[in-house]
């Protein structure tokens, strides 16, 4: 089972940005769908964006244009780099790796980004 380990949010102004980081130990990466989601308070978590290994990957139509996930299997980490923020984008954000063949999935433990002025 792979353990995942988010770098800190925070407070970031609206039209700001901010880069998330997802370290993974325990396994490689390179059986896994990485992603990212999101919960804002009272509402269901949701998709933000995900990577195979091969490197596709996919946007929520929220963050498209304004979000870019990549992945390094060689230093097992994953990024998030959100640009242009809004308060919309204000959330928990959760890493998660799926594994390709087993479908086992494992989730970070979340940190909270917040975009206001």
């Amino acid at each position: 089972q792979v353990q995942l380990v988010e770098s800190r949010g925070g407070l970031v102004q609206p039209r700001g940005s901010l880069r998330l980081s997802c370290v993974a130990s325990g396994s490689s990466l390179r059986n896994y769908v990485m992603g990212w989601y999101r919960q804002a308070a009272g509402k269901q978590r949701e998709l933000v964006a995900t990577q195979l290994s091969g490197g596709s990957t996919n946007y929520a139509d929220s963050v498209k244009g304004r979000v870019t996930i990549s992945r390094d299997d060689a230093k097992n980490t994953v990024y998030l780099q959100m640009n242009d923020l809004k308060p919309e984008d204000t959330a928990v954000y959760y890493c998660n790796a799926r594994h390709v063949l087993l479908g086992r999935a494992s989730w970070g433990q979340g940190t909270q980004v917040t975009v206001s002025s």
